[in-house]
């Protein structure tokens, strides 16, 4: 698989292509939002997040992954470049705009649920990981897939969290939200979700339905 170290705005960025990637051919992507160690101003560190090495082993991994690195203390510091940032990406070549997700870990499962509600038109399904959101904005959910995990004995994120995030997108009106819950397991669980190809199977099998939205002049 390639990959590239590119930069937009305040964030440094890691874009891996899939193997046999064709220009002018559009892709599923994946955008992932890595958890507390990995940030700073080191890209290096998000090539080596386990993320990206689990899933480089993988074959036909058909995704274009885009990996950018925190360079504050939290995602919620720049989210608002964030939010550009994904605005931006649904706008590019490469990009199949109806199969945009997102999968982030811990800190990254946070900023996950918050991107996901922030931009809710741009993705087709989000894989948040022992993060946490805003229960009473669930409803911005209810028509994307959402698969979410959480380990029973978290101590850093309780699983209530998710627990009580996938309730509120169900009580929505949700019909496509998914809670694992690994028993006996605390908060480093993130590997095991990487590995799972069931994981991506079911990424792929969702669709934005809705209408695609271009980027709003003046951001």
């Amino acid at each position: 698989m390639n990959i590239e170290v590119k930069r937009f705005g305040k964030i440094e960025y890691v874009m891996r292509y899939p193997n046999g990637y064709e220009e002018g051919k559009r892709y599923p992507v994946i955008l992932f939002l890595h958890g507390s160690g990995t940030r700073g101003t080191d890209i290096e560190a998000v090539k080596e997040n386990s993320f990206l090495t689990i899933t480089e082993q993988m074959e036909d991994f058909p995704f274009t992954v885009i990996a950018p690195q925190c360079c504050r203390d939290s995602w919620f510091d720049l989210h608002e470049t964030l939010i550009d940032f994904v605005l931006w990406l649904a706008e590019q070549s490469f990009v199949e705009p109806k199969r945009i997700y997102a999968m982030g870990t811990s800190m990254g499962g946070y900023a996950t649920w918050q991107i996901g509600m922030s931009l809710h038109e741009y993705f087709a399904a989000i894989v948040p990981i022992c993060g946490a959101g805003a229960y009473w904005n669930a409803g911005n959910l209810k028509d994307m897939g959402i698969w979410a995990f959480h380990g029973e004995l978290d101590d850093a994120v309780f699983a209530s969290e998710s627990i009580n995030m996938v309730n509120a997108i169900k009580a929505a009106g949700g019909n496509d939200a998914k809670l694992t819950i690994f028993e006996g397991k605390g908060h480093g669980i993130w590997n095991e979700v990487y590995s799972n190809p069931e994981v991506y199977s079911w990424l792929l099998q969702h669709k934005n339905t809705g209408e695609f939205y271009t980027c709003p002049k003046g951001r």
